[in-house]
């Protein structure tokens, strides 16, 4: 059972090493990187290759760890009795399982994603240890013990908002995803836009990393935004001329807000690239 790349997501040689050594490890796999660079995609495309069931919980901040592994509505028990339902006598029938619950009771092997654990408060990745650990949880309100059936591929993602606990980490499996270089980036369009004229790709992704090499954006452009742009580009005609442009009249690129998502960053690449642009021309 080895992960790699699919037909629509392009794995460097590092991340499927990391990958396949947490399926070996049987550890949750923490996978950190900028917003963008495919951490939760990720997942999606492990279960595809492998040809497993995905399971995911998107993390938030209200997002409790016991979320992850059951909910007991107390009101609808209330309601019901009250409305003398026979269905109160069971307890079990108000009890909702949780993303972990149906990853320890799936028959076959499935893949878990955690979605941005670094959203919810810091005692969350806390919570969750031993469940992670000992791959068990007690029901209370049943007295049940939920064991899996057999650890599942775990997959956490994590923006860096938050710094995690040195317990937590312990008992993952870490890769940071590197900002693609050239060459894997034109990969990685080449799945989405097989067709797309090298001209155009080569005037596009000089011009998207000397956006992203400007100093001080607040945000740089990401995977998902270069795609993103090259798809209006396509949608609009624009020509590999009009992205080479040295006309002072034209100082950010075409349809630039697919990539600066704010107005300082737009400001300052006003100032500061395009300058240095003409510059060098």
């Amino acid at each position: 059972m080895k992960f790699s790349s699919t037909d629509t997501y392009v794995a460097t040689d590092e991340l499927m090493v990391a990958v396949n050594a947490a399926i070996t490890l049987r550890r949750p796999l923490l996978v950190k990187g900028e917003p963008g660079t495919g951490k939760t995609m990720l997942a999606v495309e492990i279960a595809k290759s492998l040809q497993k069931t995905l399971l995911e919980w998107h993390i938030k901040s209200t997002t409790k760890a016991v979320h992850g592994l059951y909910e007991y509505d107390a009101v609808a028990r209330l309601r019901d009795s009250q409305l003398g339902d026979g269905r109160v006598a069971d307890i079990g029938n108000y009890i909702r399982r949780g993303r972990l619950w149906e990853a320890f009771g799936a028959e076959e092997l499935p893949v878990l994603l955690i979605d941005e654990i670094d959203k919810a408060d810091i005692e969350f990745p806390n919570d969750l240890l031993l469940e992670l650990d000992r791959m068990e949880f007690h029901v209370y309100e049943t007295g049940e013990t939920v064991k899996a059936k057999q650890r599942p591929i775990v997959i956490i993602t994590s923006n860096n908002e938050k710094e995690l606990p040195d317990a937590f980490l312990r008992r993952c499996f870490f890769h940071y995803i590197r900002f693609p270089d050239r060459t894997t980036m034109e990969r990685i369009v080449e799945v989405h836009f097989p067709k797309l004229q090298k001209k155009l790709l080569n005037d596009a992704l000089t011009l998207f990393y000397e956006v992203r090499d400007v100093p001080g954006l607040k945000k740089k452009p990401s995977t998902s935004e270069l795609l993103d742009w090259l798809k209006l580009l396509l949608a609009e005609e624009i020509s590999p001329e009009a992205l080479r442009t040295k006309d002072t009249r034209t100082v950010i690129p075409p349809l630039y807000g697919a990539l600066l998502k704010n107005e300082q960053d737009v400001q300052l690449f006003e100032r500061l690239a395009f300058l240095a642009r003409r510059e060098r021309g």
